[in-house]
């Protein structure tokens, strides 16, 4: 015999757009194309600032290439495949109309930093350059540009890991026993009252190699910020869940493996999260200031020379990479906490 599905049932099959569509009012045919509308407004957008760059005649001594051209209309390609595929699939759509907006004024910044620079001068130079030199400048230096990203995520990654393992068994400790806590806590305000790169001075005098230092000064960020969230996490939970393992059995580490590391899953995600943050902003003083290789030492090396098209150029992979490792933790976070959602994906 066939078991009828219940009410929870439904609800857990439910994703997000299929709520959304079912809590949203009935459209008109006017409120429907207004939202194709918006979600076309990057295309529009995009055109409109490739137009710029083509018909608008540069300033006087000022040079360009097609390289701005062929980004511009890759950009505008994806955007218009998407609002294509909005047609068919619901998903697209409900995150195309949330985002074109902010695309559409990506691409009018866009347009208006190459009018105050390339077309008019307003923005001078050396220290403004236009977008189609800073890419220029990322694909005629890349090879340097790949060889220092790889270098500062190595370090990036290698001070991250490491504090967030000490950070990790720290608040563990320090939130589920008081004698450790009763010697780290003076420590942790002391340390936290001070930043990180407040430290790389005497970090960098006293370490055995640049590198290690570096690593030292990653890894005290992440460490602090992932202590405290977990110390947080372990404290708030109800002392009820310990008396009922007590109850039945449970020795001092399982209460620790069972009911306080998996409780306090949130708060280390979110200090897990914190400390990437504390990381990338150390990681670049970190090698401006001592180590010999780098986006933030290429940053520095580049600004000395006053070649400021290709500083640009690092600060722009500067900007791609921690986007899109913080977009990565984000997303680890988010498919470990779905449970916290009430339907699935």
């Amino acid at each position: 015999m066939r078991k009828e599905s219940t009410g929870i049932d439904v609800l857990s099959h439910l994703t997000r757009e299929r709520l959304a569509e079912l809590e949203s009012r009935p459209k008109t045919p006017v409120r429907i194309f207004l939202d194709y509308s918006i979600c076309f407004m990057p295309v529009v957008f995009g055109l409109a600032a490739l137009a710029e760059y083509l018909f608008v005649p540069n300033l006087k001594g000022n040079t360009s290439t097609s390289t701005y051209t062929y980004f511009l209309a890759v950009l505008i390609s994806v955007s218009a495949i998407y609002f294509v595929l909005s047609f068919f699939s619901k998903k697209v759509f409900y995150v195309l109309r949330y985002k074109a907006p902010f695309y559409a004024f990506i691409f009018v910044l866009l347009m208006l930093y190459d009018y105050l620079t390339l077309k008019t001068g307003k923005l001078v130079l050396p220290y403004f350059t236009w977008t189609d030199e800073i890419l220029n400048a990322i694909w005629d230096d890349r090879a340097y540009l790949l060889d220092c990203t790889v270098n500062s995520l190595k370090l990036l990654f290698t001070g991250y890991l490491s504090g967030a393992v000490l950070g990790l068994i720290t608040g563990v400790l320090c939130g589920c026993f008081k004698s450790v806590d009763y010697w780290i806590s003076p420590f942790m305000k002391l340390v936290g009252a001070i930043p990180s790169p407040t430290w790389i001075p005497i970090v960098m005098v006293i370490a055995s190699t640049l590198f290690s230092g570096a690593v030292f000064i990653i890894a005290l960020g992440v460490w602090y910020s992932l202590t405290i969230a977990t110390m947080t996490g372990i404290r708030n939970i109800d002392r009820s869940y310990y008396d009922a393992a007590k109850t039945l059995g449970a020795n001092p580490l399982r209460l620790v493996l069972n009911i306080a590391v998996p409780f306090a899953v949130p708060n280390i995600l979110q200090g897990l999260t914190q400390g990437m943050s504390s990381a990338c902003l150390v990681l670049i003083t970190a090698e401006m200031v001592g180590v010999e290789s780098g986006l933030g030492w290429y940053v520095s090396w580049q600004k000395s020379w006053a070649q400021y098209g290709k500083m640009y150029a690092a600060i722009v992979v500067l900007c791609i990479v921690f986007i899109a490792v913080n977009w990565g933790l984000n997303a680890l976070k988010r498919r470990l906490l779905r449970w916290q959602e009430g339907i699935t994906e």
